[in-house]
Protein backbone atom coordinates (compact mmCIF):
# COMPACT_ATOMS: atom_id res chain seq x y z
CA UNK A 1 0.00 0.00 0.00
CA UNK A 2 2.80 2.44 0.84
CA UNK A 3 4.37 1.81 -2.58
CA UNK A 4 1.05 2.66 -4.26
CA UNK A 5 0.76 5.92 -2.33
CA UNK A 6 4.36 6.82 -3.15
CA UNK A 7 3.89 5.99 -6.83
CA UNK A 8 0.70 8.07 -6.99
CA UNK A 9 2.33 11.08 -5.36
CA UNK A 10 5.40 10.84 -7.64
CA UNK A 11 3.35 10.82 -10.85
CA UNK A 12 4.33 13.66 -13.15
CA UNK A 13 1.74 16.38 -13.61
CA UNK A 14 0.01 16.42 -16.97
CA UNK A 15 -0.17 19.70 -18.95
CA UNK A 16 -3.84 19.97 -17.94
CA UNK A 17 -2.97 19.51 -14.29
CA UNK A 18 -0.20 22.13 -14.51
CA UNK A 19 -2.61 24.61 -16.13
CA UNK A 20 -5.25 24.04 -13.43
CA UNK A 21 -2.68 24.22 -10.61
CA UNK A 22 -1.51 27.57 -11.98
CA UNK A 23 -5.06 28.87 -12.57
CA UNK A 24 -6.35 28.13 -9.07
CA UNK A 25 -3.66 30.42 -7.63
CA UNK A 26 -5.60 33.36 -9.04
CA UNK A 27 -7.36 35.60 -6.50
CA UNK A 28 -10.50 35.11 -8.60
CA UNK A 29 -12.93 32.23 -8.20
CA UNK A 30 -12.20 29.10 -10.21
CA UNK A 31 -14.44 26.08 -10.66
CA UNK A 32 -12.66 22.88 -11.67
CA UNK A 33 -15.00 20.25 -13.06
CA UNK A 34 -13.55 16.78 -13.65
CA UNK A 35 -15.72 14.76 -16.01
CA UNK A 36 -15.76 12.42 -19.02
CA UNK A 37 -18.10 12.35 -22.03
CA UNK A 38 -18.82 8.62 -21.59
CA UNK A 39 -20.01 9.09 -17.97
CA UNK A 40 -23.81 9.01 -17.66
CA UNK A 41 -23.78 11.24 -14.55
CA UNK A 42 -21.68 13.81 -16.43
CA UNK A 43 -24.04 13.64 -19.39
CA UNK A 44 -27.05 14.18 -17.11
CA UNK A 45 -25.50 17.40 -15.78
CA UNK A 46 -25.10 18.68 -19.33
CA UNK A 47 -28.53 17.60 -20.57
CA UNK A 48 -30.41 19.51 -17.89
CA UNK A 49 -28.71 22.77 -18.96
CA UNK A 50 -27.30 23.41 -15.51
CA UNK A 51 -23.72 23.89 -16.59
CA UNK A 52 -24.55 26.36 -19.36
CA UNK A 53 -26.72 28.41 -17.00
CA UNK A 54 -24.04 28.27 -14.29
CA UNK A 55 -21.31 29.48 -16.64
CA UNK A 56 -23.50 32.26 -18.11
CA UNK A 57 -24.76 33.42 -14.71
CA UNK A 58 -21.20 33.69 -13.35
CA UNK A 59 -19.11 35.47 -16.00
CA UNK A 60 -16.53 36.56 -13.40
CA UNK A 61 -15.80 32.93 -12.45
CA UNK A 62 -13.34 30.85 -14.48
CA UNK A 63 -14.59 27.34 -15.26
CA UNK A 64 -12.17 24.53 -16.12
CA UNK A 65 -13.78 21.44 -17.66
CA UNK A 66 -11.11 18.76 -17.38
CA UNK A 67 -11.82 15.46 -19.08
CA UNK A 68 -10.27 12.60 -17.09
CA UNK A 69 -10.26 8.84 -17.52
CA UNK A 70 -10.95 9.41 -21.22
CA UNK A 71 -7.71 8.21 -22.87
CA UNK A 72 -6.61 11.80 -23.53
CA UNK A 73 -9.82 12.99 -25.22
CA UNK A 74 -11.04 16.41 -24.12
CA UNK A 75 -14.77 15.88 -24.73
CA UNK A 76 -14.94 19.27 -26.44
CA UNK A 77 -17.38 18.06 -29.09
CA UNK A 78 -19.91 17.07 -26.42
CA UNK A 79 -19.43 20.34 -24.53
CA UNK A 80 -19.94 22.20 -27.82
CA UNK A 81 -23.34 20.55 -28.31
CA UNK A 82 -24.41 22.21 -25.06
CA UNK A 83 -22.79 25.58 -25.94
CA UNK A 84 -20.32 25.33 -23.05
CA UNK A 85 -17.25 25.92 -25.24
CA UNK A 86 -18.75 29.15 -26.63
CA UNK A 87 -18.42 30.89 -23.26
CA UNK A 88 -15.46 33.23 -22.66
CA UNK A 89 -14.97 32.07 -19.06
CA UNK A 90 -14.57 28.36 -19.95
CA UNK A 91 -11.36 26.45 -20.56
CA UNK A 92 -11.52 22.84 -21.79
CA UNK A 93 -8.63 20.55 -20.90
CA UNK A 94 -7.83 16.83 -21.02
CA UNK A 95 -5.72 14.62 -18.82
CA UNK A 96 -3.85 12.18 -21.09
CA UNK A 97 -4.35 9.22 -18.77
CA UNK A 98 -6.24 6.02 -19.55
CA UNK A 99 -9.80 5.21 -18.57
CA UNK A 100 -8.96 1.93 -16.86
CA UNK A 101 -6.13 0.04 -15.26
CA UNK A 102 -3.28 0.75 -12.90
CA UNK A 103 -2.26 3.93 -14.74
CA UNK A 104 -5.66 5.61 -14.29
CA UNK A 105 -5.07 8.80 -12.29
CA UNK A 106 -6.11 8.74 -8.66
CA UNK A 107 -5.38 12.35 -7.88
CA UNK A 108 -5.47 15.65 -9.71
CA UNK A 109 -3.93 18.95 -8.61
CA UNK A 110 -3.05 17.38 -5.28
CA UNK A 111 -6.59 16.23 -4.57
CA UNK A 112 -7.83 12.63 -4.48
CA UNK A 113 -9.88 11.56 -7.48
CA UNK A 114 -12.03 8.48 -7.14
CA UNK A 115 -15.29 9.38 -8.90
CA UNK A 116 -16.63 11.61 -11.64
CA UNK A 117 -18.15 14.06 -11.95
CA UNK A 118 -16.13 15.90 -9.35
CA UNK A 119 -16.33 19.67 -8.88
CA UNK A 120 -14.03 21.90 -6.84
CA UNK A 121 -14.27 25.63 -6.10
CA UNK A 122 -11.07 27.59 -5.43
CA UNK A 123 -10.26 31.16 -4.50
CA UNK A 124 -6.67 32.34 -4.25
CA UNK A 125 -5.22 28.80 -3.95
CA UNK A 126 -7.71 27.92 -1.21
CA UNK A 127 -10.07 25.06 -1.84
CA UNK A 128 -13.43 26.44 -0.75
CA UNK A 129 -15.68 23.49 -1.61
CA UNK A 130 -15.22 19.97 -2.98
CA UNK A 131 -18.13 18.02 -4.47
CA UNK A 132 -16.44 14.70 -5.00
CA UNK A 133 -19.03 12.02 -5.57
CA UNK A 134 -21.55 12.58 -8.29
CA UNK A 135 -23.91 14.95 -10.00
CA UNK A 136 -23.97 18.46 -8.66
CA UNK A 137 -27.16 20.25 -7.71
CA UNK A 138 -26.77 23.59 -9.43
CA UNK A 139 -28.63 25.59 -6.78
CA UNK A 140 -26.13 24.26 -4.23
CA UNK A 141 -23.17 24.99 -6.53
CA UNK A 142 -24.46 28.56 -7.01
CA UNK A 143 -24.69 29.00 -3.25
CA UNK A 144 -21.13 27.68 -2.84
CA UNK A 145 -19.92 30.16 -5.46
CA UNK A 146 -21.67 33.00 -3.64
CA UNK A 147 -20.24 31.88 -0.29
CA UNK A 148 -16.75 31.61 -1.80
CA UNK A 149 -16.73 35.28 -2.76
CA UNK A 150 -16.23 36.24 0.90
CA UNK A 151 -12.86 36.51 2.57
CA UNK A 152 -13.67 33.77 5.12
CA UNK A 153 -12.28 35.09 8.32
CA UNK A 154 -13.03 34.34 11.94
CA UNK A 155 -11.96 37.86 12.98
CA UNK A 156 -14.65 39.46 15.06
CA UNK A 157 -16.50 36.20 15.59
CA UNK A 158 -17.55 35.62 19.19
CA UNK A 159 -15.76 32.80 20.97
CA UNK A 160 -17.86 29.86 22.04
CA UNK A 161 -17.75 29.03 25.73
CA UNK A 162 -15.56 26.06 26.48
Amino acid sequence: MAALVAATSLRAESPAERKVTQAIKSPDLSVVHLWAPWCSNCQAELKNGGWLKMVKDNPQVKFYFVSVWNDGGDGKSMLSKFQITDQANVTVLADPGPRRGDNKIKQFAGMPLSWIPTTWIYKGSDLRYALNYGEVRFDVLQQFIEDSKSEWSDKGEPKLPE
